[in-house]
């Protein structure tokens, strides 16, 4: 099952810097949880056939070099390393969970599992219990391998109606080899700090008020996932000219101040969100992307005022974030390492929203049709709240990640729902 040779790849440092930034109390673990219906090698009952799953699994590393490649120290940087993979290891039949409640309580919990560092970075679970005749799977991916955009085309390079490996496999898993690097200099490192020094200066700034949203993230996690329909967000949207992304959004802080509202803590005036935009330039990366920091408001009761003041603040923010790429310290080891340690202390950013286009078709792992898919992004720093969403027919499919002593995760996703009914309920301007 893979066949090692003797070639390695250097990580880019968008890559090495996952790697870097995973540690014990903050696994750097990407999340995708399904539920797959009967078919293939899933029966009528919902009960799994693990060896035809591994089987087809196995016919897909050939065109996905990633599942077989580990992560190993190279010359004061990380490569990746052709190994021996062990599906036994990385597809697996855990225990039945009592229904979606006991499927966002197992995704919570492996939110603080750590990925061995000494195989392959990724690993397919399946899980009964999660509807009556249907299977829950979850694959976990670290975030060195790929980014939300990257982590899809994963995705659906595994689980694609035909059942064979793709034509074009995902870009950001395929082996490419390695484009000429410049060669680092002792000039060109301070550069990289000095060009980073401002945007590491704002990460201080007290924007945002003491809030319990903000502070030492505990190992007891919330999920909990929200689906919409996303014609009717997108058609309320577009009524305020606004985007699903700034739906999303405006859903979230929403959500936040209910959330708040609900402990009886203070809403602040703003809540920063953190928003990653995706980079034109990937080349044989998983990790392409810049960061948005959208200051969204709070203590509007009017949805389509709300909309229209955050597509505001998207249209002039996310040209910027692209031209300025990821992080100038997470370039280097040195300033990653530096970047961990600050961002467990800063009062810039009060939530994480992510928003990646999800696959156009319907995907099926081996023949058993993937009938639901929900992102569950890492929450990091000192950020105990994340929201991520992804496009999957016809639905807006969402995650809330929080940090269970801080927010209740039930609380947060029933006004986001509710939120999002708002979004969906607005129509378009009549021009009589």
């Amino acid at each position: 099952m893979g066949s090692p040779t003797a070639r390695r790849e250097r990580l880019s440092p968008a890559d090495a810097s996952n790697i870097v930034l995973d540690a014990p109390d903050q696994v750097n673990a990407f999340l995708m949880a399904g539920v797959l219906g009967p078919g293939g090698p899933v029966s009528a009952s919902g009960q799994p056939d693990v060896a035809a799953i591994r089987s087809a699994i196995d016919g897909l590393v050939g065109a996905l070099p990633r599942l077989s490649q580990r992560v190993v120290a190279e010359g004061g940087g990380f490569a990746w390393e052709p190994t021996t993979l062990d599906l036994e290891r990385h597809v697996r039949l855990v225990d039945a969970v009592d229904g979606s409640a006991g499927f966002e309580a197992l995704c919570a919990r492996l939110m603080v599992t750590p990925l061995p560092l000494d195989r392959p970075l990724w690993e397919l679970l399946l899980v009964p219990g999660v509807a009556p005749g249907r299977v829950g799977i979850v694959l976990r991916i670290q975030h060195a391998m790929a980014d939300g955009l990257a982590a899809v085309r994963l995705v659906e390079a595994l689980l694609h109606p035909g059942g064979s490996a793709p034509d074009v496999a995902a870009t950001a898993t395929r082996g490419v080899p390695p484009a000429r690097r410049a060669r680092r200099t002792f000039r060109s490192t301070l550069r990289t700090f000095a060009s980073g020094w401002k945007r590491t200066i704002t990460v201080f700034r007290p924007v945002v008020p003491r809030t319990i949203l903000l502070g030492r993230i505990g190992s007891r996690r919330g999920v909990a996932f929200v689906d919409v329909p996303l014609d009717a967000v997108e058609t309320g949207a577009a009524s305020a000219g606004a985007t699903v992304n700034d739906a999303l959004l405006s859903a979230a802080v929403a959500a936040a101040e209910a959330a708040l509202r609900a402990r009886g803590e203070p809403v602040p005036p703003v809540l920063p969100a953190s928003v990653p935009v995706a980079l034109a330039g990937r080349g044989r990366s998983g990790n392409a992307v810049g960061v948005m920091l959208v200051p969204l408001p709070t203590g509007e009761p009017d949805a389509s005022t709300r909309l229209r003041r955050i597509a505001a603040l998207t249209s002039e923010r996310k040209a910027d974030a692209r031209s300025r790429g990821s992080f100038e310290l997470t370039r280097t080891r040195v300033g990653t390492l530096l970047f961990r340690r600050v961002v467990r202390y800063q009062r810039l950013v009060a939530m994480f929203v992510t928003n990646v286009p999800g696959p156009r078709h319907p995907l099926a792992l081996a023949g058993a049709p993937l009938e639901r898919v929900w992102p569950v992004a890492a929450i990091q720093g000192n950020v105990r709240l994340g929201v991520a969403a992804l496009s999957y027919d016809g639905m807006l499919r969402c995650a809330v990640h929080c940090d269970a002593d801080a927010v209740e995760a039930s609380v947060f996703a029933a006004a986001l729902r509710d939120e999002f009914a708002r979004i969906a309920g607005l129509t378009p301007p009549r021009h009589d």
